[in-house]
C-alpha cells in the first residue's frame, strides 16, 4: 500500500501572548529577597511589586496575610 503524500500544511504554531511577563519571571532586585540559611525569603518590597497576595502566609506580606 503506498504512503500518503506529505502534507503541504505546516502544523499550527501556538500564538504567543503579548501580555507583559509576570513579576515572578522578572529578575529579582537585591531589595526583593534575602537568604535565611538555605531558604530564600521575599521581602515586602517584592510582594508589593508582585501586586497581589498569593495567600501563602508569607512572612513579609504587606497585604495582611502573614503567617
Amino acid at each position: 500500500m503506498p504512503e500518503p503524500p506529505p502534507s503541504s500544511v505546516s502544523p499550527a504554531t501556538p500564538e504567543r501572548s503579548e501580555a507583559p511577563a509576570e513579576p515572578s519571571t522578572q529578575r529579582l532586585a537585591p531589595e526583593d529577597f534575602y537568604f535565611e540559611g538555605p531558604h530564600l525569603v521575599f521581602t515586602a518590597a517584592y510582594h508589593l511589586k508582585r501586586g497581589t497576595c498569593c495567600g501563602s502566609g508569607c512572612r513579609h506580606c504587606p497585604y495582611g496575610n502573614s503567617a
